[in-house]
């Protein structure tokens, strides 16, 4: 009777290619991985993946025959299937092969380059009954004391012995791992009865015990006479290790006593220094190379070097403040009548927890700058926090020391860097600050601009109050409605309006030219720029509510005259209209951003961002309803509050002129940028009325204003930038609510100038003014 794991003989090959394998041999049911190189064996891989993936492998007679021919092999092998074949870089084979059964090569012959078998599948004689039971037993016994002994062997391999459930397969799995000669081996591979298998595997197990343990006696004699004649070696070691470990104590010593001395005048606040004495005796108990000992360090070092004391004393001269911020700064008339008398009130109370300001406005109009001149005003140190984009609490309060690269937070940095205790702390875009599942940094700024609490500030990384009473906090921020309310309320909004043309090219000619001309290494006897070339790059090049792109051009226009004086075509350069158009290239802002043509349906309203004032047309069309019922659509890009705004518009325009039996469809051009607010009602009643009543609206009016449902029109914000937009784009009549009458007193007289201002409070009023007869 056939062994069982043997396969049935209707599934295997009666030729078959050979692979002939050196210093190895493969037994059947287990799992082997080649490295083929040889052309031949090669061949004979890949002609079996073109069949059933069978092949024979046979073991060479002599090992070091690298061509071997049919008669330098043996004639019994294992019949193997290819189970994964990997190619390899060099052209081998990475091939992984499972036995199947004993076989025998009853005809070896060599044909298109490869080894071809005839072969016969040979059945083993089994073994039944408790003398199998004894020797497998006995098998197991050996083969685990083996593995105890030689740690070449993997003890995982004892799983595979375990679940070998028949003799056969217990001998094959045993003998697999055993490291006996490939002679040895294929006396077993061709062994056929089981029981004397497993006997001559015993006996190999036996013999292997045994040489084991003898290799263990001898390693261990060795090594007890090595230890003798080392012990004096490790002895000088450890002498050398101990005279070591004294020259780093005395080391330490001397880093303790410069710790001590640097605490002591940090001049520390009692619970501080008590913290800070803690960790310094943490740290005369930590061995000198320990991380820890870098964590102690970082840490003390922050301790000392944070301004628990140091300050500046404030030495305010209203006189020189007026003059040093009317020479780095033009106009912004109200907020430097602010800040002089914020900085009264300081000269004349020097404890005083005043508000803390927070300028608002759109980019490029010297918010930031001004901190500064505050800074110099007062005697102070300036530091500038840029909080545009800070997602992390811990960017704030810091990071816990059980954390990997740890450290304060940016305001205690600040303090650091800038060495005092009472700078000018700047924190540059509030209203960009975010929030997400790290923690909400707004809420941890709460607490340092809290005057009743920031007196003990806490840091995670200090782990001790830090006192910023003393601390003049500035906030800026670009869109006030984007500073959370709570972080709102504990400031004083003071607003910065938008520049018109002629503050930006009084900018230009007195600040921003003569420090590009500075920057560029360039004199004033180099360049002449005429007052029109001025006027015509703030006109044509640029539109913006602050200077940067001002500075922009004439930092471009300064680098082209450079150039020419480098390469010493000239040594003066006169910016008239043909040099600047040549150096600054096509106007891109040539016509204005609407068209101011009399059309129906078109209205132009002004609107205010953060980048300043400015006109957009509003356009309303009607058509035949789709539907049962007529429907108003909203598009370009509308928020909620926009969308409601053009709701009760329509709803009066019906009330009042009729239902018309259409669909509505109001557009806001520039769909890619977002929109919303409630000033927009008016400019969309009038394009709806236009359409209801066919009467054009007059192209050279612009409005603004919020309508209720009766016809009202109620005051809005931003008139000073909507007014200059306006008068920037060629508007010659400008509708505003008469409540925000009190607001055209911020705008330059000069700006007014050839805009007649209606100012209404009913929208019947605003339409009639707007539409032609």
């Amino acid at each position: 009777m056939a062994d069982k794991r043997n396969a049935p003989r209707t599934a295997m090959p009666t030729r078959v290619p050979v692979l002939p394998v050196r210093d190895t041999v493969h037994f059947p049911s287990l799992i082997n991985t080649l490295h083929v190189i040889r052309e031949p064996s090669v061949k004979a891989l890949r002609r079996s993946e073109e069949s059933d993936h069978m092949v024979l492998v046979l073991s060479q007679r002599d090992m070091a025959i690298e061509e071997p021919r049919a008669a330098d092999l043996f004639r019994v092998g294992t019949l193997s299937q290819a189970l994964q074949s990997s190619p390899m870089p060099d052209a081998s084979l990475r091939v992984v092969l499972r036995g199947v059964t004993r076989a025998r090569a009853t005809k070896v012959f060599g044909k298109d380059g490869l080894f071809w078998a005839d072969v016969v599948w040979l059945e083993e004689n089994p073994i039944e009954g408790p003398e199998s039971e004894a020797l497998i037993r006995a098998c197991i016994d050996g083969f685990t004391r083996i593995v105890q002994l030689n740690r070449d062997i993997p003890p995982e391999t004892l799983d595979s012995v375990m679940h070998a459930e028949k003799p056969g397969l217990l001998a094959d799995t045993i003998l697999h791992h055993m490291p006996l000669r490939s002679a040895e081996k294929q006396a077993l591979l061709e062994e056929l009865d089981q029981r004397a298998r497993l006997e001559k595997t015993l006996a190999a197990l036996r013999q292997e015990e045994q040489v084991l343990e003898l290799a263990n006696h001898i390693r261990e004699r060795v090594e007890r006479e090595i230890n003798d004649s080392q012990r004096e070696f490790y002895l000088r070691e450890q002498l050398r290790v101990i005279q070591s470990e004294l020259h780093e104590r005395e080391h330490r010593v001397g880093e303790y006593d410069e710790y001590l001395e640097l605490i002591q005048n940090a001049q520390m606040p009692p619970e501080a220094e008590e913290k800070a004495m803690s960790e310094l005796r943490r740290l005369d108990r930590t061995p000198a190379a320990s991380p820890e000992g870098m964590v102690l360090r970082n840490y003390l070092d922050t301790l000392v070097n944070l301004p628990w004391s140091k300050g500046t004393r404030d030495s305010i001269d209203l006189a020189a403040a007026a003059e040093l911020l009317d020479v780095r700064h033009y106009g912004l008339p109200k907020v430097k009548d602010r800040i002089l008398d914020f900085l009264a009130v300081r000269q004349l109370k020097d404890t005083l927890r005043g508000p803390i300001l927070c300028f608002v406005g759109p980019p490029g109009v010297g918010k930031t700058s001004i901190g500064r001149s505050i800074a110099d005003a007062m005697g102070r140190k300036f530091c500038r926090l840029s909080l545009g984009g800070v997602r992390d609490e811990a960017e704030i309060r810091g990071h816990r020391r059980t954390y990997v690269g740890s450290m304060p937070g940016r305001v205690l940095q600040g303090l650091r860097q800038c060495g005092s205790r009472n700078p000018v702390m700047v924190l540059d875009e509030l209203d960009k600050l975010g929030r997400d599942s790290l923690g909400d940094p707004t809420s941890a700024l709460l607490e340092a601009l809290d005057p009743e609490q920031n007196c003990r500030f806490s840091d995670h990384y200090v782990e001790a109050p830090f006192d910023l009473s003393a601390v003049m906090f500035v906030g800026t921020a670009n869109v006030i409605e984007n500073i959370p309310a709570p972080l709102r309320d504990r400031m004083e909004i003071i607003p910065f309006s938008g520049y018109s043309e002629q503050e930006r090219c009084a900018i230009g000619r007195s600040f921003l030219f003569p420090e590009a001309l500075k920057e560029h290494g360039l004199t004033p006897e180099q360049v002449e720029l005429p007052d029109c070339s001025l006027d015509l790059v703030v006109r044509e090049y640029t539109r913006e509510a602050g200077v940067r792109e001002l500075n922009r051009k004439l930092a471009a226009l300064c680098r082209k005259v450079a150039r020419k004086i480098a390469l010493g075509e000239t040594q003066h350069v006169c910016l008239d209209e043909f040099e600047l158009r040549a150096s600054l290239g096509r106007p891109r802002y040539s016509g204005s951003l609407v068209t101011l043509k009399d059309e129906i349906g078109v209205a132009r309203g002004l609107v205010v961002s953060e980048l300043g004032g400015d006109v957009i047309p509003i356009e309303v069309s009607v058509t035949d309803p789709l539907g049962p019922a007529p429907e108003l659509k909203l598009t370009g890009n509308l928020g909620d509050v926009m969308k409601e705004s053009g709701q009760a518009a329509l709803t009066y325009v019906q009330s009042v002129y009729g239902v018309l039996r259409k669909d509505v469809h109001i557009h806001v051009p520039e769909g890619a940028i977002p929109k919303d607010g409630p000033s927009a009602g008016v400019t969309i009643a009038t394009a709806l009325a236009s359409v209801w009543l066919n009467r054009s609206v007059r192209g050279s009016v612009a409005m603004t204003g919020e309508v209720t449902l009766r016809g009202r029109v109620l005051p809005v914000g931003g008139v000073r930038e909507k007014v200059l937009a306006a008068q920037r784009t060629g508007i010659s009549a400008v509708i505003l609510p008469r409540g925000n009458e009190p607001d055209l007193c911020d705008v330059p007289a000069d700006q007014l100038k050839g805009l007649d201002i209606h100012l209404v409070d009913d929208l019947q009023e605003a339409i009639e003014l707007a539409l032609l007869p």
